[in-house]
């Protein structure tokens, strides 16, 4: 998972800096480029850029801070009634919309990520830290369960994974196709697995009879059979 849009206007220098600095990993390679090549490129100063982004990672996931918010809020408006499950597969979607809005950017990202260790554990903390506000969420919402901690750790990883199985799969075709498609099928996957009516709706186990023979140590053994045969034909 990534980042998310905003429907506040972005500064145009900031979006100038974040088209320099694509512009300069793509032809000069991540590692290459410098902070001073990117404002340099903008034509703006150094102040400027750190203005904006606190390093040159974070041009590369010039939204990630606001997404976080935008998710915190949207589950923070989330009613008791609301099913906690669909509301978490419903934040990871905002996430997918951002992807959305701008396929050749993301697909960019994507491809300058998998070439740089780097921005790829940079890219892990984000995640986590998704990963991390929806477990926040639903574990608030199931405190009063037992198991409220393993499940609400277990959903929200399952629903990261589903968001960014259906997001490479999306990014590896090059942005083709519909990525919102894509992700509401893994999303139903989590919730057809994890909401209360599949549980409810589950196959219920087959129970076993037992049958409990009590008898004197010196009762023959066919005696003992034919009580056990007896009992259960009965049952």
């Amino acid at each position: 998972m990534g980042t998310a849009s905003t429907n506040t206007p972005k500064p145009a220098m900031r979006d100038s800096l974040i088209a320099a600095a694509f512009q300069l990993f793509l032809e000069r390679g991540y590692e290459q480029t410098t902070v001073d090549d990117i404002v340099t490129l903008a034509g703006v100063g150094r102040r400027s850029f750190f203005r904006y982004f606190p390093s040159k990672e974070d041009v590369v996931f010039p939204d990630h801070e606001q997404c976080l918010a935008d998710m915190t809020r949207f589950l923070a408006a989330s009613a008791d009634a609301d099913d906690p499950i669909v509301r978490v597969c419903d934040a990871a979607r905002l996430v997918m919309r951002m992807y959305a809005e701008n396929p050749t950017f993301s697909v960019q990202r994507y491809r300058l990520t998998r070439e740089v260790t780097g921005l790829r554990t940079y890219e892990l903390s984000v995640v986590w830290r998704y990963e991390k506000t929806l477990g926040d969420y639903l574990r608030t919402r199931w405190a009063d369960r037992r198991d409220g901690t393993l499940r609400a750790n277990v959903v929200a990883a399952a629903v990261v994974a589903a968001h960014n199985h259906a997001l490479r799969h999306w990014l590896r075709s090059g942005g083709e196709g519909d990525p919102l498609a894509e992700v509401d099928r893994a999303l139903e996957f989590v919730r057809a697995t994890w909401s209360p009516d599949a549980v409810a709706d589950a196959p219920a186990e087959e129970t076993e009879d037992v049958v409990v023979v009590i008898t004197k140590r010196s009762t023959p053994m066919w005696r003992v059979v034919r009580e056990v045969e007896s009992s259960l034909g009965e049952s």
